[in-house]
Order: structure tokens, then sequence, then C-alpha cells
């Protein structure tokens, strides 16, 4: 779900124990988390769709920058409301990489934004679908994270599934597409530098980096891109601006109550609810090459999300093993 906004290893911070939840039972819990991931899917899909609206009418840059401010002052709060408040936010022994995390979201929200404006709502989220393989590949690359033969076969099998959406035959359309894959490409890299940073920083920390980082960059660059709004269209940057917030803060309430491996094959609905706005609402065709491709990644990303929790927990269970 490439956006403005955290990824699990972000999201950890807000995350609570069942027990603090009263006398909510685990049964109750899980279905609290799974009603929060539905909202946040709809509003995601949602901000997407109005991010098409934009995106096609004023600079993606400039829309970004706006959008940014909103979501940073969003961030600035929970951090502020979080232990330790802003002092513990800002405190980071990788400011580099917590730096670069922001200016590799904030880059990949403009080309989220031209590719829905270029390319539609349907192919771009299926190309997006494709990011825990890329994520799975860089971690092997960056983390030295080993990977065995499934994931291996998953990984082949998933950018099968992009270069099947791509439709190397499919002329100008297909060149396009370059777009939503760099998009996802930056993303998977600023999740794998996620992860990297959270060895040491705290996740609050690296969410706050999230936005201040971006809301900063983007300010020096979205200026020179300024365009005025139609009175109009500030009602749309509002509901942006709204959605952008609500679907975080949705999100970040369902991993109080579910694991991110419960929360991430459940995103892959946005690219159903995509799908289905951008044929009734926007008109977009859907070729057969994109929904054959994107059930290969989806399923491909599906697999890879439920081994490593399969791994991860193979390895939590032998760290907590007392020794012989």
């Amino acid at each position: 779900m490439p956006g403005p906004g955290p990824y699990p290893e972000d999201l950890s911070a807000t995350k609570r124990s069942q027990g603090e939840h009263g006398k909510t039972t685990p049964m109750t819990s899980k279905r609290k988390g799974y009603l929060f991931v539905f909202a946040a899917i709809l509003i995601f899909t949602l901000q997407d769709a109005t991010s098409k609206h934009m995106g096609s009418l004023y600079p993606p840059v400039f829309i970004t920058m706006i959008r940014y401010w909103a979501f940073a002052a969003f961030v600035v709060v929970l951090a502020a409301r979080s232990s330790g408040g802003l002092k513990a936010a800002v405190t980071t022994k990788h400011p580099v990489l917590q730096v670069l995390r922001g200016l590799l979201l904030v880059s990949q929200i403009v080309l989220v934004i031209a590719s829905f404006a270029s390319v539609g709502l349907a192919h771009s989220q299926a190309i997006f679908s494709v990011g825990p393989i890329f994520v799975a590949l860089l971690s092997i690359v960056v983390l030295g994270e080993r990977v065995g033969w499934r994931r291996w076969t998953a990984i082949f099998v998933g950018l099968v599934g992009v270069i099947v959406i791509l439709d190397p035959n499919g002329g100008e359309q297909a060149s396009l597409l370059i777009v939503p894959v760099s998009s996802a490409l930056i993303f998977a890299f600023y999740v794998v530098t996620t992860r990297l940073v959270s060895r040491e920083d705290t996740a609050m920390t690296s969410f706050f980096y999230t936005g201040a980082a971006g809301a900063v960059a983007i300010t020096l660059v979205g200026p020179f891109y300024w365009t005025w709004f139609a009175p109009v269209d500030w009602l749309w940057m509002a509901l942006l601006c709204v959605t952008g917030t609500s679907s975080h803060f949705f999100l970040i309430k369902a991993y109080e109550y579910l694991d991110a491996s419960e929360v991430q094959p459940l995103t892959y609905l946005q690219l159903v609810f995509a799908s289905i706005i951008g044929v009734s609402v926007f008109g977009e065709v859907l070729s057969v090459n994109m929904i054959v491709g994107a059930v290969i990644v989806v399923a491909a990303g599906i697999f890879t999300v439920w081994r490593e929790s399969v791994v991860a927990r193979r390895a939590g269970a032998l760290k907590s093993r007392p020794p012989a």
C-alpha cells in the first residue's frame, strides 16, 4: 500500500498489548482490528481516487506538498503524545538514514500521484502489488537476509507477473508503466531502510522522520510548482488531507489489535476497490494482461508475506528457547 505513511516497522510504536483493551476478548480484539483495516483500505482508496483527480489538474509535486503538510502535522501530534514526547522522537542514531527515508517516501508519493493521473488507478495498484516482492529482493542485498527456495520462487513468480502487467508489446501505454514500477521500487527501498534503522531507533522516531523530513524536503521544491486552485478544488484538497490522515489513524488502530502478517494480505483489497472505482468513475479499461498479471503478483506477494512471518516466528522461538 504505497502511500505517505507508516509501514509495519513504523506502526509498532503504537501497538499495545491486548491487556490494555480492558475486558475485550481476543476474538473481539481481532474483529475490531479487521474492521479498522477495512476502514483504512476504503479511505485509502478514496484518497487515491482524489489524488488521481487532483493530479490530472495540478502538478503532482504541488499536490504532494500540501498533502504532506497535513501528514507532517499528524505525525508531530502523534509523536508529542507518545512516550518521551517530541524530544524522544527526534533522537536518532541514524540521522542520515532517517532523512533518506523521508526523502524516499516523499519522492515516491509524487510518483504515485503522477501514476494515478497518467496510468490510472487500477493499473497503478496492480504494479504496486509487487511491493513485498521488491522488499524481499532488496532485503537479501541490503540487509543480508537469507531466503530459501520457496521465497526465491515467489520472487521469480512475482516478477513474471509484473512483466505480464507491463505487456512489453503494449506500445506507448506500456512505457508509461515505468512510473508505477519506479514508485514501487522506491517504496521498497524505503521499507528496507526502515528495517535497517529499526535495529537501533524506536519506531516512533522512524515515524517522526517519515513526516518531518519529507515535509521539509518537499517544501523546498513545491513552491516552484505553485498553482492556484480553483475554489472548488480546495474542497478536494481538503478531502485529500483528511483522508490521508484518517486512513493512517485507522491503520495505526488496526496494528493495536493485529500483527503485520495479519494486516498485510488484506491490503490487497485496495487493488480490488481501486479497480472498481477506476472502471466505474474514471472509465478505465482492465486488460487481460493486467488482470492475469495482478493475480500472479498478488498471489506471490501474499505467499511472501506469509512465509516471512513463518520464518520470523521460528527465529523467535529459537531465541526464546532456554540453553541446554
